[in-house]
């Protein structure tokens, strides 16, 4: 039987990008051909092709979905009205390098993904800064309506929010920097440094 009897287009592109990201996981992305996924699958390659045009495609979808799992964290804490906005900031600036260390460093070899992702699929990145850079404006925006920041361009601050937690939101520099500190408090400390010029 063959895997269009058994499978709509869309369930089979989902079980494309599931084996993908799970040989992606154990020997890398490097490592992984098309030829590999299209083997687990029971299919060819040429059938992989048909949903997506390169292994690339394929890393971005996974990076995008890794990314959306991301925002998701985020949202859920900027959301939390109960919560003042400079505390909203602090726990999404920790959640997110944390996120970002857990996906990317703890699993090395996913981490291959993502800097395929960074070279081959920029706008996928950017995409991803950019959704970074709007939830943190909103949670300054309602700081600012509270009293607690007195900035004037939210936007601009959040730029420089973000800008300023490189060295713990990169996972690049996080895979340079983690052997010799403790992120968490590091994260914390840049943290503490932006909210007091928030507050300037």
């Amino acid at each position: 039987m063959s895997i269009r009897a058994r499978f709509t287009a869309d369930e089979t592109r989902e079980r494309i990008l599931i084996v993908a990201e799970e040989h992606f996981r154990r020997v890398g992305y490097g490592k992984t051909a098309i030829a590999d996924i299209a083997n687990e699958l029971g299919m060819s390659s040429a059938n992989v092709y048909r949903f997506f045009p390169s292994k690339s495609a394929i890393c971005e979808e996974i990076a995008r979905r890794l990314l959306d799992q991301c925002h998701d964290v985020l949202r859920e804490i900027a959301a939390d009205q109960a919560v003042p906005a400079e505390e909203r900031l602090a726990r999404m600036a920790l959640a997110l390098h944390r996120f970002n260390k857990a996906q990317f460093m703890d699993e090395k070899r996913l981490y291959d993904m993502v800097e395929a992702a960074m070279t081959e699929n920029w706008h996928v990145i950017q995409a991803h800064l950019e959704t970074l850079v709007a939830l943190f404006a909103t949670v300054i925006r309602e700081g600012m309506a509270a009293g607690t920041f007195v900035i004037r361009d939210p936007v601009e601050a959040a730029l420089s929010f973000k800008q300023c937690h490189a060295t713990v939101f990169h996972p690049t520099l996080i895979a340079h920097c983690a052997l010799d500190n403790d992120l968490d408090e590091q994260t914390s400390r840049l943290t503490q440094f932006a909210i007091r010029a928030l507050k300037a």
